[in-house]
């Protein structure tokens, strides 16, 4: 059997949603990744925490990570930093103290003012920032600095809710500075280009929860991408995400890498028919279902059978507009229908 990891050489994986959620496991993440064998590399939008700090996390789960295996937001603005500021430079860094020393061992001197001239602003998450440390960097990039942003993340995700991301922070400087941020992280390709060339991988796939940015990124590497409906984006999401952001496959979780390929793929899955309503457009029918397929004994692979049903339906139809979008509703005809459709995230 060709499973989904057997087509790829390297996973390149995302943490929250994905790995863990609020700090607790994903459910099947690590026995998926487990069975799959395949080389990782842990890739965030996370700026304010080291490397060291998330393999240490990682290691807590059960995995087996070093530092290098970590690729963070911070790490890609550096990189990306190296071909537009040269070394020595001074920088003002908006974020953790460990980014900033990243910056240092890059060979940059952070300082603290906007009266230093810093050549660059650096600017990652840092839970513990400051309007004064906020407005510094608006004095710095008015005055000249080149802006360059870890990521542009405008939610960050956590158990309570969605709270105020470096995206968010990031639009109130260029409200006041008139100054867009080069950003590194994803949805833009060099953290999955980067983690790739790491581990010498020619074929990996990138693995996420969200849409705007783990497989947005993954597809705007041109990657293969691979969607675990765990975390933030939902069922629906899905359905109805533009083209950019659609992943090549989708699993419930993890341990999809060790299934068939095809059955991770959008269209029709478990004996599942979608069609679109004849009296509206926008409302699509899914029928059918086989109950002796295996995927119907669990809520969350029958309702993800359902999502590539659909899915395959809709992505394939649109000619000229965005049926995608349009859609207001997947609405069951039978009972295996309804009980897979019961399972979705809306």
């Amino acid at each position: 059997m060709a499973t989904v990891a057997s087509a790829f050489d390297a996973a390149l994986l995302d943490l929250d949603g994905t790995i863990y959620e609020g700090g607790a496991p994903v459910p099947g993440a690590l026995e998926g990744l487990t069975e799959a064998n395949l080389p990782m590399v842990f890739i965030t939008n996370n700026a304010s925490r080291a490397p060291q700090v998330v393999a240490d996390q990682l290691n807590s789960l059960g995995y087996t990570v070093e530092a290098e295996d970590v690729m963070t937001s911070a790490q890609a603005a550096i990189a990306m930093a190296a071909d537009i500021i040269p070394a020595g430079s001074n920088v003002y860094v908006l974020g953790a103290e460990s980014f900033k020393q990243l910056a240092r061992d890059a060979g940059y001197t952070v300082v603290d003012s906007a009266d230093d001239s810093p050549a660059a602003v650096f600017h990652g998450l840092n839970r513990e920032m400051t309007w004064n440390e906020i407005s510094e960097a608006a004095l710095s990039i008015s005055r000249g600095a080149r802006y360059l942003a870890s990521n542009l993340d405008t939610t960050l995700p956590d158990e309570r809710g969605f709270l105020v991301g470096n995206g968010s922070i990031a639009a109130a400087i260029t409200t006041t500075t008139g100054v867009e941020p080069l950003s590194a992280g994803k949805p833009k390709p060099p953290m999955f280009l980067k983690a790739a060339e790491k581990i010498g991988s020619k074929r990996p796939v990138a693995i996420g929860d969200r849409l705007d940015t783990d497989i947005a990124g993954g597809n705007a590497a041109r990657f293969e991408t691979f969607m675990v409906v765990t975390g933030v984006s939902t069922h629906m999401d899905v359905v109805r995400a533009r083209p950019e952001h659609r992943p090549s496959l989708i699993g419930a979780d993890m341990t999809a890498l060790n299934r068939e390929e095809s059955a991770a793929r959008p269209g029709p899955q478990a004996g599942f028919t979608a069609l679109y309503d004849d009296s509206d457009p926008t409302v699509v029918v899914l029928s059918g279902g086989d109950a002796e397929d295996p995927r119907m004994g669990d809520p969350a692979q029958a309702a993800v059978a359902a999502l590539l049903t659909v899915a395959g339906l809709v992505w394939a139809s649109e000619s000229g507009k965005d049926r995608a979008a349009a859609v207001s509703q997947v609405r069951a005809d039978g009972a295996l229908a309804a009980e897979a459709l019961s399972a979705w995230r809306l």
